[in-house]
């Protein structure tokens, strides 16, 4: 899947640094981002766009309403499946 021009998608090392977890709990707000197992973040023009966030016992995905239905979804559930 080729993903717009100015998004890429990170998976960014654990614990999530301070504006990478406010991004990440303005998308999935009922996540323990503390307790973290795996994350992906879809990033556009410097903003988060999009998150993939994987705990014990669940994850969740969001992506920002604009954004939608352009493979970004596809890209986060892939590279947060990815081992590091």
């Amino acid at each position: 899947m080729v993903l717009p021009a100015r998004v890429r998608v990170t998976r960014p090392p654990l614990p999530l640094a301070p504006a990478l977890r406010s991004a990440a709990l303005r998308l999935c707000p009922g996540a323990p981002v503390d307790d973290l197992l795996a994350a992906a973040l879809a990033i556009a023009g410097g903003s988060v766009i999009g998150a993939h966030l994987r705990w014990a016992g669940g994850e969740d995905q969001t992506v920002e309403t604009g954004w939608r239905g352009r493979g970004i979804e596809e890209e986060l559930s892939r590279a947060v499946g990815e081992k590091t």
